[in-house]
C-alpha cells in the first residue's frame, strides 16, 4: 500500500488546504495568520539543504513554539527595518511520505518564493522544499513542524519574512 493510500479524499484535501492557505496567508502579508497554521510546541526551521542532509544544526531561522513564531510576527512588523518587498509562493501538491497510526502525516512539497522590491522587476528569491509534520487538532489539520529546506547556500540579503 502506499503512503498516500492511508489517507482519505478529504485528509487529502484538507492538507492540500493546508498548504495553499498558508502560502496565501504568508503572500498576503497579514502576518497575525502565519502562527495560526502551527501547533503550540512546533518547529519552523528555515535550513540550507547542505546542513539539513548533513545533519548539522545551524539554520537562517529556527522556532520552537507558537509563541516564538509570534515573536518573529513582532518583529516584522515592530523592530526589522527593511526595504519593503512583495513575495509570491508557488508550492507544488504535497507528497505523502508516511502517515502514522495515530493519523500524522510526513509530507513534502517543492517551493519558489518570488520577491518583488517596488519599483524593481520580480526574482526568484528562495527555492527549496518543505518537510512537513501534520497533526489532526480541534481546529483541523496543523503543522507540528515545517522544515524549509532550500537548495542554495547563499541568501539575498536577509530573510525578513516566512517563507
Amino acid at each position: 500500500m502506499s503512503p498516500a493510500a492511508a489517507l482519505n479524499f478529504a485528509d487529502w484535501l484538507a492538507l492540500n488546504q493546508l498548504c495553499a492557505d498558508y502560502a496565501s496567508a504568508v503572500d498576503s502579508g497579514d502576518w497575525d495568520l502565519w502562527p495560526g497554521f502551527f501547533t503550540e510546541d512546533c518547529v519552523y526551521r528555515l535550513q540550507p539543504r547542505e546542513n539539513h542532509e548533513r545533519g548539522l544544526p545551524l539554520a537562517t531561522l529556527s522556532f520552537t513554539s507558537k509563541c516564538m513564531l509570534r515573536d518573529r510576527v513582532y518583529g516584522i512588523r515592530e523592530t526589522l527595518f527593511h526595504d519593503p518587498y512583495y513575495q509570491r509562493h508557488v508550492v507544488g501538491s504535497p507528497v505523502i511520505r508516511r502517515v502514522d497510526a495515530d493519523g500524522t502525516i510526513h509530507a513534502e512539497s517543492n517551493y519558489a518564493v518570488f520577491r518583488t522590491k517596488l519599483s524593481q522587476p520580480s526574482t526568484v528569491f528562495n527555492v527549496g522544499r518543505y518537510l512537513d509534520t501534520v497533526v489532526r487538532t480541534a481546529e483541523g489539520l496543523k503543522f507540528s513542524q515545517r522544515l524549509c529546506i532550500y537548495d542554495t547556500e547563499l541568501v539575498p540579503n536577509s530573510i525578513i519574512y516566512p517563507i
